[in-house]
């Protein structure tokens, strides 16, 4: 087992650390290959009325690990995509074609002549 030394105030007291000779990249990639998750909640009252409540959920890992566990909603996210642009210029172009075959629709539905039923 290591140890790390405190500063100086605190005298001969050590720090002992369950992996010897850790570094913060070694530290850094067993987070990122096993996953870490912190979660809170913070919630502010007065007089027992809960006027806020907000719940933070963090997940830190590799992206083959949030792969695995299921984790992927960057891929399909516009906004991450370098396709972003051309994706929102073709979705306008859709709906002006919609609304103008829509407007066509209801001026030929008025000027067909009503077939009365029999």
């Amino acid at each position: 087992m290591s140890t790390a030394t405190l500063s100086p105030r605190d005298g001969d007291r050590t720090i002992r650390t369950a992996t010897p000779g850790s570094t913060l990249a070694d530290v850094l990639e067993r987070v990122l290959d096993k996953g870490l998750v912190i979660a809170g909640d913070i919630s502010v009252s007065v007089a027992d009325t809960e006027l806020l409540n907000i719940r933070i959920r963090l997940l830190i890992s590799s992206v083959d690990k949030a792969r695995e566990i299921g984790i992927n909603w960057w891929e399909n996210n516009p906004h991450f995509s370098a396709q972003t642009r051309e994706l929102v210029e073709t979705n306008r172009q859709l709906l002006q074609r919609i609304d103008t075959l829509e407007t066509e629709l209801r001026e030929l539905r008025q000027l067909a002549p009503v077939r009365p039923t029999i």
